[in-house]
C-alpha cells in the first residue's frame, strides 16, 4: 500500500456485516425448496442483477420472487423482510474508521446495492447511530440501482477514476470478492480483498492507513 491519496470502498462485508446464509434460511423457512439454485453469493437469478442496476422497480422485484419461487401468494413484507434478512449492521469501529478515513483520504463508496437494501440500511443509520444516511462518510456514493452500472464491470470503476479525477495508482479498493478486485486492478487500482476472518479495522491498523 503506497502513496495511496482515495479510498474506495465495497459496502457488503466490508463496512456493512452481510450474511447470504440468513436469506436462504428465511427464504427456506418460507416453504421455499432448493434457494441455492435462485440466490446464493457465487451466483444466483438475473432478477437480482437486473434490481441492482436499477433496471426494474421494488414492485417488480417482488412479483420476480414471487413467480421464481412458484409462491404467488407471498406478501410485500414477507419478501422485504426475507431480502433484508442478510443485513447485519455496522460494527461501532467500523464508524469511527470511516470518520478517521474521510480527515486523510478521499474517500467514496461504490456498492452494488438495490432500492430494498438501501432503504432498510438508511433506517438502520437513523436509529443506531443517529445519521440520515451513508452520505457523512464519503465524498461521493456509487449505487449500483442509482448508476445503472454494477461490479465487476469496467464502465462504474471508469466512472468513479474519471468523475473524481482519481489517479489509480494513488486511489486503494477494498472489496471481498475477487472478481471486483480483478477489474480494478486490470485499470492500475491498488487493491485489497477483504476475508471473513479479517476485518475493515484490522486491515487499517496493519497497513498503517489511519
Amino acid at each position: 500500500m503506497e502513496n495511496i491519496k482515495n479510498i474506495i470502498f465495497d459496502y457488503g462485508n466490508v463496512i456493512f456485516l452481510i450474511d447470504f446464509k440468513k436469506t436462504q434460511h428465511s427464504f427456506t423457512e418460507l416453504g421455499i425448496e432448493n434457494v441455492e439454485r435462485f440466490f446464493a453469493h457465487t451466483g444466483h437469478h438475473a432478477i437480482f442483477d437486473q434490481f441492482e442496476q436499477g433496471q426494474i422497480t421494488a414492485a417488480q422485484f417482488r412479483d420476480g420472487i414471487r413467480e421464481i419461487t412458484g409462491k404467488p401468494d407471498l406478501t410485500d413484507d414477507q419478501i422485504d423482510n426475507t431480502w433484508n434478512s442478510l443485513l447485519i449492521g455496522i460494527p461501532p469501529a467500523n464508524y469511527d474508521i470511516l470518520m478517521q478515513a474521510k480527515k486523510k483520504y478521499r474517500t467514496f463508496l461504490l456498492s452494488n446495492i438495490n432500492e430494498i437494501h438501501l432503504d432498510y440500511i438508511n433506517n438502520y443509520l437513523q436509529q443506531e447511530y443517529h445519521i440520515p444516511s451513508n452520505d457523512v462518510f464519503f465524498e461521493k456514493i456509487y449505487y449500483s440501482h442509482l448508476v445503472g452500472k454494477r461490479k465487476p464491470n469496467r464502465e462504474i470503476f471508469e466512472q468513479v477514476l474519471s468523475e473524481n479525477n482519481l489517479n489509480p495508482a494513488e486511489t486503494l479498493f477494498i472489496d471481498d470478492s475477487p472478481q471486483h478486485l480483478k477489474t480494478a486492478a486490470e485499470l492500475g487500482i491498488q487493491t485489497h480483498l477483504m476475508t471473513a476472518d479479517d476485518s475493515l479495522e484490522k486491515f487499517m491498523d496493519r497497513n498503517n492507513l489511519l
